[in-house]
């Protein structure tokens, strides 16, 4: 029981942490109006969250090998109450990039703690723990362009300063539940982060390239996606609600992929999901009309949330006990990389002149070139299953 009321109190941490990634992709109109800045600037703020959430893995990966996973989990939340407060109070882009930022390093610190301790506390439904914890990391992108449009009524800066006090309680509730949780041992001989990934480096690098280059165009899509509907016609609330049906169609596809990442076999999994990302994102740019274009962004909400769980779950589950922690360090530090600069490249293209469908068009094609030159792979074996 008190390691299902720590497991509760993580989803809720967890919400605020993703919400603070995602926060920034309906304020970037305001960013530009406010501060008078272009896309490709507006673009960087996202990436700078982003890299954010890449830059701490590492040396997180490192301290899992000397301290308890929860003491990062504490500490990641500590880090988001008080940049998530800086980032509220920025009067220029600096400070506002700086603590977007910092806001990125907490979930960074966090992904890379929390993962490998949940999977572990719960080791028989890996899957099934990293769908129900997904799903409350989506509830958090629902529910970012609502926040954002209530905060938009008082100040946009009401957003941030939301997710630093809510942040603060569920950081002071997690220290509480951790105290009355007899932790598991799996993780003890796990000593090295430089032995955990030279162990595990297949392993590793498969779940890069079978997640990496779908969640870099991931960013530069979502990012960008109600500026995209509005250069399809679509009003601001319009482009708005289509963003939330995005996200919103995620929260189902974390539990179902979740589940199915339990019984079915990995790789082949992936492989699907990404394909058919690929195929939805292309439904996206040949819809017409505000109907059509609400379909196509629930499936492409569905289908790119599944690939999170999946990865999770196919790493986790093939990670050893005396490596799971520094192996997926490093495997989530690479893939936040992977992904960080996606919305800073969409930025640049589109300010260059290049149209929103074309760059999303050009984007897919490169998915479905990467599914046949894997699909191949795992064919001829050479992917770890």
């Amino acid at each position: 029981m008190s390691r299902r009321r720590l497991f509760g109190s993580l989803c809720g941490l967890v919400f605020f942490l993703n919400l603070a990634r995602i926060v920034f992709a309906p304020l970037l109109d305001v960013f530009i109006a406010e501060f008078g800045i272009g896309e490709a600037t507006a673009g960087l703020i996202v990436t700078l969250a982003w890299v954010g959430s890449a830059s701490l893995r590492l040396p997180a990966g490192w301290l899992l090998t000397k301290v308890p996973r929860h003491y990062l989990v504490i500490i990641s939340g500590t880090i988001l109450a008080l940049s998530a407060a800086a980032a509220g109070a920025a009067v220029t882009v600096r400070q506002l990039m700086i603590g977007a930022f910092f806001m990125g390093t907490a979930s960074g610190v966090y992904f890379v703690s929390a993962n490998p301790l949940l999977s572990e506390l719960f080791p028989d439904r890996v899957g099934r723990v990293m769908g129900i914890h997904g799903a409350a990391t989506q509830i958090a992108a629902v529910a970012a362009a609502p926040l954002v449009a209530v905060s938009l009524w008082i100040d946009w800066r009401f957003a941030l300063w939301a997710i630093a006090v809510g942040t603060a309680i569920v950081t002071i509730a997690t220290v509480v539940v951790a105290r009355q949780t007899e932790m598991p041992a799996a993780g003890e001989n796990d000593r090295s982060l430089l032995a955990g990934a030279r162990s595990e480096w297949r392993i590793i690098l498969a779940a890069l390239a079978l997640a990496g280059v779908a969640v870099f165009v991931w960013q530069g899509v979502f990012n960008f996606y109600e500026l995209y509907m509005q250069s399809r016609g679509l009003s601001p609330n319009e482009a708005s609600t289509m963003l939330t049906i995005v996200f919103a169609a995620g929260v189902p596809a974390f539990f179902l992929a979740g589940e199915l990442a339990d019984d079915l076999p990995s790789v082949p999994l992936l492989l699907g999901i990404v394909g058919s990302f690929a195929g939805c994102l292309l439904l996206v740019v040949a819809s017409e009309g505000v109907v059509a274009l609400a379909i196509s962004s629930a499936l492409i909400g569905f289908v790119i949330h599944a690939l999170f769980p999946a990865t999770d779950a196919y790493i986790l589950t093939a990670l050893p006990d005396s490596a799971r922690g520094s192996a997926y360090a490093v495997f989530s530090s690479a893939w936040m990389l992977s992904q960080s600069g996606g919305s800073s490249v969409v930025g640049e293209l589109v300010e260059r002149g290049v149209a929103y469908g074309t760059v999303f068009t050009a984007a897919a094609l490169v998915l479905i070139a990467t599914v046949v030159v894997l699909g191949g792979l795992e064919r001829a074996g050479r992917l770890p299953a």
